[in-house]
């Protein structure tokens, strides 16, 4: 069954190669062509893994620098037979055993032995190769980067990538992978993972949220399930889930986990989250870009967004936002970017309008009177004569409700039964306590102590637990005549300013993770949502046959990657397509 499954993927994939082969390159592939390669990639594919007894056999007369670089040229080469279309001819040149010379092949110095040179990358960006990844990929041991962006590379990745310990980027973006979400890539200790623009689908595995990852792009897939509830545990600077299906609440953690400290950029445009958004998104102290634009989120927005004292850029468009857009949101320190359009907003504070200088805000399609380009009054009625109550909806909290006030009974003490003299004290009564007066009123005269009047009625005895004279005198005021007993003052209400630095976070600590430089993390262009290219020569490494003259590295146990790897995000965002 599921050699079968693989098939079906492998053939649907490679009928779409073929059709992209003709408007890419003029090699298109004939029927016979396609069933070949289908039946070659299952056969050689097996269950995705390296069997523990695999034997590197090449040919004899073959020599070789080190036994890393006869491993990477197997693994190399099996990888050249799983590519089928090379239109700019990329992997024509990787023949011989010099796989350090090879296009796309970079190499350094082995972290556990500074003598060995091994293959420490591999970059195939926008190479326009066809095909599948090997099995051999395990080989590659060494490796820190694969950076595949923007081919026409196709099926599921294979299990043998759990083999590659050293792996910090993984860039398979702009492709056409298949299947469920690659959960054998969180066995690896990633920094960086992008898998926009294929055909992964399914759920997300809440353990993604509990790797370290700086950066998560998921954006343009066929994922459709509710985000996991460890989803504030994520350490990852930038998350960008646009344009897939996901569906439900945005998770309450995303304040109660390493999120809180961590996150930078959160963009979930153009999905299918619902109900109101948490209260602990205001606790987001370090975000700068925040994109919930096109999904169907409702309600008012949440107190407390003065927090967000780093946001930039917050974008709320095209949902079902209602209420009144609240003063702390337009005065936000570092605000440059505010979009509320296409919502159902029937207030706006005066701090919105006019903004202040240097705050571009879109407010039309509202139902915002006296304001250009509102809905209509019928339009603005529908939604408005129904207000949500975010409480019960699932995604915000219910405030807690005051504790009821206790109404202290009247000084009156209870008359005591008489009882037989047995010898013991009966039990004691405690009379009511009363709070002093309200501020402001005359407290009422203390009269002197008089001895117990003469009455035939039962009287309370109240015994002490100490001598009398060695208890402290409270008076005990009581109410006015005709009066109930005076109560407690009732306390205003104060509503603190904005503070002046964000709340604390109740998040743990996060674990320390390699600094990157803050050119690492991929920003969005405002128009069209894509990083920037890197500049030319942002990969350091060099592929030279000859391993150069430098120093040896620090010990294997103080680093986490090869030199000169891993440090710049350097994958391109896909070409041809807009949006993140």
């Amino acid at each position: 069954m599921a050699a079968t499954t693989i098939l079906s993927r492998t053939v649907g994939c490679f009928f779409f190669l073929v059709l992209a082969s003709f408007s890419a390159s003029s090699l298109a592939l004939t029927n016979a062509e396609v069933e070949y390669i289908s039946r070659r990639q299952l056969l050689n594919f097996g269950n995705g893994d390296i069997p523990d007894d695999f034997e590197i056999v090449v040919d004899p007369k073959l020599k070789f620098a080190n036994d890393r670089q006869k491993k990477a040229f197997v693994a190399l080469h099996a990888w050249k037979e799983a590519i089928y279309s090379d239109p700019k001819k990329t992997t024509a040149n990787w023949v011989g055993t010099d796989v350090c010379s090879y296009n796309g092949v970079f190499c350094d110095h082995a972290l556990d032995d500074p003598k060995s040179w091994v293959v420490a990358g591999i970059d195939l960006n926008q190479a326009d190769i066809a095909g599948h990844l090997p099995v051999e990929i395990g080989l590659l041991t060494d490796v820190a980067v694969i950076h595949l962006n923007s081919n026409r590379i196709c099926g599921i990745v294979p299990i043998s990538i759990n083999k590659l310990k050293l792996l910090y980027e993984l860039d398979l973006s702009n492709n056409r992978f298949v299947g469920p979400f690659p959960e054998i890539v969180l066995e690896l200790n990633l920094k960086y993972l992008d898998l926009r623009f294929n055909d992964f689908e399914g759920k997300l595995p809440p353990a993604l949220f509990d790797k370290n990852i700086d950066v998560i792009n998921l954006n343009n897939n066929r994922f459709e399930s509710e985000l996991p509830e460890n989803f504030g545990n994520s350490s990852a600077s930038l998350i960008v889930l646009a344009n897939n299906k996901f569906s439900g609440c945005v998770p309450a953690s995303i304040s109660t986990g390493r999120m809180a400290d961590s996150l930078e950029e959160l963009l979930m445009l153009n999905n299918d989250f619902s109900g109101c958004l948490p209260e602990e998104i205001t606790h987001l102290k370090s975000v700068t870009l925040f994109d919930m634009q096109s999904n169907k989120l409702t309600g008012d927005l949440p107190a407390g967004l003065e927090y967000m004292k780093n946001v930039q850029s917050i974008v709320l468009s095209d949902n079902m936002f209602s209420g009144k857009v609240p003063y702390n949101l337009c005065t936000l320190p570092g605000l440059k970017n505010l979009s509320l359009a296409n919502n159902f907003f029937d207030q706006e504070d005066e701090a919105c309008v006019p903004p202040r200088d240097g705050i571009e805000i879109n407010d039309s399609g509202n139902c915002l009177v006296g304001r250009p380009g509102q809905r209509s009054e019928s339009e603005c009625q529908k939604v408005l004569s129904t207000p949500v109550d975010c409480s019960k909806t699932g995604c915000r909290k219910p405030q807690e409700a005051a504790p009821p006030t206790l109404t202290p009974e009247p000084n009156a003490p209870t008359p005591v039964a008489e009882t037989e003299d047995s010898g013991e004290s009966p039990e004691p009564y405690n009379p009511p306590i009363y709070l002093p007066p309200a501020p402001g009123q005359e407290p009422p005269a203390i009269q002197p102590e008089s001895p117990l009047p003469l009455s035939p009625e039962p009287i309370s005895i109240v015994p002490s637990a100490a001598p009398i004279s060695e208890t402290p005198e409270v008076p005990i005021p009581s109410a006015p005549e005709g009066e109930g007993p005076a109560l407690a003052p009732e306390v205003p209400f104060f509503t603190p300013d904005a503070p002046e630095s964000s709340p604390p976070s109740l998040a743990p600590e996060p674990e320390s993770t390699p600094e990157t430089p803050e050119s690492s993390t991929p920003t969005f262009d405002d128009q069209t949502g894509t990083p920037p290219l890197p500049p030319e020569g942002s990969m350091t490494l060099s592929p030279t046959s000859e391993p150069p003259e430098s120093t040896s590295p620090p010990p294997f146990a103080d680093v986490k990657i090869p030199p000169n790897l891993g440090y710049i995000y350097a994958s391109p965002p896909p070409p041809i397509f807009k949006g993140y």
